[in-house]
């Protein structure tokens, strides 16, 4: 179901073209002088890792690699989308954005064809964390409490309904929260305006948190609970059981069952040139070895580590690279050819809907967008995902 939906025309944010005639080059990696990524709020783990990464674009390129903090995925994809940026580290908004739902559903946003540079799965995982003296410990606990929403972030949203659903729990059994911005949550959570709220384990929020008066628990979601799991993965099909060993208040000595899917995800449009894709994916292949301690998260990027056959296609450029480090199977290849079909049918899908003289009401918008996105992916024989 669709609730408590926000209608945001995407917000520029302020960046600089990563086009330039001058370029930085090692071996056969050619990259611009300058370079834009965007990420979440500072000191979150996708911006750190975004960073460690530009230092050592910086040290081996002599590449300025700038990152721009964004408190929502609308925020994080505009810039990309004007040629502002080359890159954005998202999470589970890249799959939303491909299949044009929740604000992704608006007339400014529609299907949009993001594909995948490398994505990171470490020791970490993501799901709700709690303030201690909340008095929760299993997720069902979380019945009547506050849950932090952030407005303009379907995937932080979607994946807090997700780890509900685990426990039975929907957003009519809690209170919900709104906030402005990913970081602006965290501080409601040590603040005292929300009990929980969804973040990575090694998010930088989660630790302030930890060390806050009110203190920070992880509600486990064994993975032998395969009733939870499929509520959940019902919800939020992209997550996969995982243990955690490392994030605020989890050590390899106490490791939490939860739940993860990639993050950070470095994404560019399909349309974005293929050699620029590959330097940039290369540049991060050949030497991991550089950033791969930088931040908590980043050793997940490994081209070995890589995650096999997920919901959002790799781009060509980065195929290219992944091939030449041995990393790209045939079977790979025929998933991720499918994926990029099921990119253009829900873009003729909206195309197609924009000449229908939708309804110029945001919700009528959506509903009948909906429903033409469900036609199209039912005739080209392709799984909604998304039904009501």
């Amino acid at each position: 179901m669709f609730r408590g939906l926000v209608m945001l025309a995407p917000a520029l944010a302020a960046g600089i073209s990563f086009a330039s005639t001058r370029y930085a080059c090692a071996e056969d990696i050619k990259l611009p002088a300058t370079l834009t990524f965007t990420a979440y709020d500072t000191g979150t783990a996708g911006f750190n890792i975004a960073v460690g990464v530009g230092k050592m674009m910086k040290d081996k390129y002599s590449t300025d690699v700038r990152v721009l903090p964004a408190g929502n995925d609308v925020a994080r994809l505009a810039p990309l989308r004007a040629k502002r940026a080359a890159s954005a580290a998202m999470g589970s908004g890249t799959y939303f954005a491909q299949e044009g739902v929740f604000e992704f559903g608006s007339r400014e946003w529609g299907p949009q064809p993001l594909q995948i540079m490398l994505s990171s799965v470490d020791c970490n995982c993501g799901s709700l964390g709690v303030a201690a003296d909340s008095g929760v410990k299993d997720l069902k606990d979380l019945k009547g409490k506050r849950v932090g929403f952030v407005v303009g972030s379907p995937a932080l949203n979607q994946n807090s309904l997700a780890v509900l659903a685990f426990a039975g729990l929907t957003q009519k059994d809690v209170k919900i929260v709104e906030f402005a911005s990913y970081g602006a949550m965290w501080k409601g959570l040590i603040n005292n305006d929300t009990d929980a709220a969804f973040g990575t384990t090694i998010t930088g929020p989660a630790k302030e948190a930890e060390t806050s008066p009110r203190g920070l628990i992880w509600p486990p979601l064994p993975a032998k609970d395969k009733e939870g799991w499929a509520r959940m993965q019902k919800v939020g099909s992209f997550f996969f059981p995982q243990t955690a060993t490392c994030g605020a208040g989890i050590t390899p000595e106490k490791p939490i069952e939860l739940g993860n899917y990639p993050y950070p995800i470095f994404v560019a449009y399909a349309s974005q040139a293929p050699d620029q894709v590959y330097a940039i994916t290369k540049a991060m292949i050949t030497n991991y070895d550089a950033y791969k301690g930088s931040a908590p998260g980043a050793g997940g990027l490994a081209a070995d580590r890589q995650t096999k056959n997920w919901v959002v296609p790799v781009h060509p450029g980065a195929v290219k690279a992944l091939k030449e480090a041995g990393q790209w199977s045939d079977a790979q290849d025929a998933h991720n050819s499918k994926l990029i079909k099921r990119q253009e049918v829900l873009g003729a899908a909206w195309t197609d809907y924009g000449k229908s003289n939708p309804p110029a009401d945001d919700k009528a918008f959506l509903e009948g967008w909906m429903k033409a996105r469900a036609a199209a992916l039912a005739k080209a024989d392709m799984p909604n995902g998304f039904e009501d």
